[in-house]
């Protein structure tokens, strides 16, 4: 195995470097060619909707908005109601109920396998704790969005944006608690105890107990080949390029030590990726259960401080958010137009209904499917109303909202919230970089657990498939860091929000599965308060 990825390493180096030698001629040359052949799937799933002459709506922000709305009322607002039951959970208070022996060699091991299988991988061990497995998913998705793309968001839409993220977050833990339900309880357990779960086998499985098998295996095939996709790129490639970017930027721009050597950090990057996605599940969730804490108690100590600091500005702040939301002016595209940002923004982040948290949440102990379906819809809670509000706040009472000179992209977006951080803490931006890193690092070890679930159900799950995957993905750890990919990275976010189209498909047609397994859960909670 070491050859293998030694071979490997000293295949793609010389090619990098004969990239930075060419001042990026390679990189320019790949990302034309590219761009040419995968434009169209790039505009077919960005496309957007001019509503007038200002407004345009990006076609995949309606199923993930209207889905969360339905999810909503359809489980009697539990995005409210079990909020209070998941934290309980998450404390361990209802461990008890949830105690079982472990039955070895449990589930089906075939993809698209009988449903009636699950009814003994509900009885199995699981991999991970429900804490692990809510930070495991947490670090994929707390991260650059939250710092980046709040900072677009306000910029753009104003104060106002803030309390259409908040909106989207709390309808988003709706479509969570849907998706993460469904990948437990149609999970599948091999004989040695290892976790395979997500869309691919709830649209398997599930529609195929529902007499819709050929739609079920074409949806899962889909959703298998853009959580691939998005592996790569949105998960791997564009994390390491901008955690790159703003380390290059603190330490001198231009004339920092590490300009041109990204291929390096790449390669530290990829190295120290490498070591813990070959452990499995286990080991990322040992690493994101210490890193994903950290990280997000460090970011709002931080922004409590700032806020606090500036305390008499809250009232103002807060004033401002409501009232943009309703009568902005001077934004462009008025209220619908910051509704659309907020909306979109908390969308990008939190990855409510886009199906991939439930490939972690999965590998969760438990026998209980809808236990971790309460637990998971916590995450839009704290990654969107929680740290994105932060964010939001830290940005307006600093005064680093400009609406006539937003930034162009995420780099530019980051530089800017540090620049409202170090108005109030001069250090900070140093803190905020490897937080930046950290954030980028955990990313990457989620998303690397995404795509090789994905990979294992196209090709199988044996140990040469399982390494192909995961020396590729340290290979484009290397390339994104080091190459100026647009055209690769657009195509990968692409591929992100895809994953959306089959799996909402899923989610709406299982929703009375998922019914059954919450009334199930909630009635094993009031016998055991009796």
């Amino acid at each position: 195995m070491k050859k293998y990825l030694l071979s490997l390493f000293a295949l793609v180096l010389p090619l990098l470097t004969f990239a930075q030698d060419s001042e990026q001629s390679v990189d320019q040359i790949i990302d034309e060619k590219f761009g040419d052949a995968t434009g169209w799937f790039v505009e077919a799933v960005f496309y957007q909707i001019p509503f007038t002459d200002t407004i345009s709506v990006y076609w995949v922000l309606f199923p993930l908005i209207l889905g969360a709305v339905y999810f909503t009322f359809y489980f009697n607002f539990i995005n409210f109601r079990g909020f209070f039951t998941s934290v309980n959970i998450v404390r361990g208070k209802y461990d008890d109920i949830d105690h079982h022996e472990s039955m070895i060699a449990a589930g089906d091991s075939t993809p698209g396998g009988d449903a009636i299988e699950t009814i003994k991988i509900e009885g199995h061990d699981g991999e991970v704790s429900h804490f692990q497995a809510l930070t495991a998913a947490l670090s994929a998705t707390v991260g650059l969005g939250n710092i980046a793309g709040v900072a677009i968001a306000v910029s753009i839409g104003g104060a106002g944006a803030t309390f259409w993220m908040i909106i989207a977050g709390l309808l988003g833990m709706a479509s969570k608690f849907v998706e993460c339900t469904l990948g437990v309880k149609y999970r599948d357990i091999a004989e040695d105890g290892t976790v395979y779960g997500g869309p691919m086998y709830y649209l398997t499985k599930g529609l195929k107990s529902k007499g819709m098998g050929g739609l079920g295996k074409v949806l899962a095939v889909l959703f298998a080949i853009f959580v691939i996709g998005g592996s790569f790129g949105g998960g791997n490639m564009f994390q390491v390029n901008q955690a790159f970017q703003l380390v290059e930027n603190i330490t001198g721009g231009e004339q920092s030590f590490l300009h041109g050597y990204g291929w390096a950090f790449g390669l530290v990057m990829a190295i120290l990726v490498g070591i813990v996605i070959i452990g499995g599940i286990k080991k990322i969730a040992k690493v994101t259960d210490k890193i994903v804490p950290f990280m997000v108690a460090i970011y709002v100590a931080a922004a409590l401080f700032v806020i606090f600091a500036k305390y008499d500005m809250i009232g103002t702040a807060f004033s401002a958010i409501w009232n943009g939301a309703f009568s902005p002016e001077g934004i462009a595209g008025g209220a619908v137009g910051v509704l659309i940002q907020g909306f979109r923004r908390a969308a990008f982040s939190n990855e409510a209904g886009i199906g991939s948290a439930s490939i972690a949440h999965s590998a969760v102990k438990t026998k209980y499917a809808a236990s971790e379906g309460m637990v998971a819809l916590l995450e839009p809670f704290i990654d969107t109303v929680v740290v994105c509000t932060m964010t939001a706040l830290v940005l307006i009472i600093t005064g680093f909202v400009d609406p006539l000179n937003p930034p162009a992209n995420d780099a530019q977006a980051i530089l800017l919230t540090s620049s409202a951080f170090e108005s109030s803490i001069s250090w900070f931006p140093y803190v905020l970089t490897v937080a930046v890193v950290l954030f980028a690092f955990s990313s990457m070890i989620s998303w690397s657990y995404y795509g090789f679930q994905g990979w294992s159900f196209l090709f199988g799950r044996s140990k040469k498939a399982e390494y192909t995957y995961k020396v590729i993905f340290c290979i484009f750890v290397i390339v994104g860091a080091a190459a100026s990919l647009g055209s690769v990275i657009g195509f990968s976010d692409a591929m992100v929000f895809a994953m959306m189209v089959p799996n909402m498909v899923g989610l709406i047609l299982l929703a009375p599965k998922v019914k059954e397994e919450l009334n199930k859960y909630m009635a094993a909670i009031k016998s055991r308060k009796a």
